[in-house]
């Protein structure tokens, strides 16, 4: 056997295996984006709901004042927002070098370039919730929108 012709067949299964370990990697940094989604919608809907209860508590004078526990629903919406804003921004900074990367190892000729990068389904429901928590926010601090 031509050893030629083996080293070119170990090149193309290692050049296959660092292809599906980009695709890998991808779904590991999704993973990770869903864990702060995850986290963070837990983080506004706790926050939005103590800020509601209390609130409708007062409106229907059970309780005098209900300034505190506002406060501390806005803080869990804010600090919810906040976290899914710097996951979102790490998520599509790590994105953008595995993608330079991938590009790189491409032209060099050591990995495919067959399989796409489509735009990632958990990023656009991060997104999605980014707005819900700003406009949840927003209605809270102000009284006004759909959550009011």
């Amino acid at each position: 056997m031509n050893p030629d012709l083996k080293l070119d067949a170990n090149t193309e299964l290692s050049s296959r295996r660092t292809g599906m370990s980009f695709q890998r990697t991808r779904m590991s940094a999704d993973r990770t984006l869903m864990s702060v989604i995850r986290t963070s919608l837990s983080l506004i809907g706790f926050g939005f709901t103590i800020a509601q209860v209390f609130e409708k508590l007062r409106d229907q004078d059970i309780i005098k004042k209900a300034a505190a526990p506002r406060n501390f629903g806005l803080a869990l919406v804010a600090l919810g927002i906040v976290m899914l804003v710097l996951g979102i921004g790490y998520h599509v900074q790590f994105m953008m070098g595995l993608r330079r990367l991938r590009e790189s190892m491409r032209a060099e000729g050591l990995v495919h370039g067959e399989t796409v990068f489509p735009v990632s389904l958990t990023l656009v429901t991060a997104l999605v919730l980014l707005l819900i928590g700003v406009a949840a926010i927003v209605s809270m601090a102000f009284r006004v929108g759909p959550f009011g």
